[in-house]
């Protein structure tokens, strides 16, 4: 699981039907110089799948790979990450 910031988010035309109801924010790794002072340092853009309701500027833990795909039980779904949680504080 990786910690990650909201910094936007994709609309879409059409869906696959087992997405249905769910958002996709654009999302920022965050390093660790990031998380604890403030650097500007970020991975690249992904785009998640999301049902928590996230929004600019939350952080989030990300689910990726396989793991990622496991919140659907035995439904096929083309989900390749996931916000599996969001982050009220963090503290070193």
């Amino acid at each position: 699981m990786r910690i990650v910031e909201v910094v936007g988010r994709v609309t879409l035309s059409r869906m696959h039907p087992s997405l249905t109801g769910a958002r996709f924010p654009i999302v920022l790794p965050m390093t660790l110089t990031a998380l604890r002072d403030g650097a500007p340092d970020r991975g690249e853009e992904l785009v998640a799948y999301d049902k928590l309701g996230v929004g600019p500027g939350d952080l989030v833990g990300l689910s990726e790979g396989g793991e990622a795909a496991n919140p659907f039980g035995k439904v096929k779904t083309p989900v390749d990450a996931y916000c599996a949680c969001l982050l009220d504080a963090i503290s070193f």
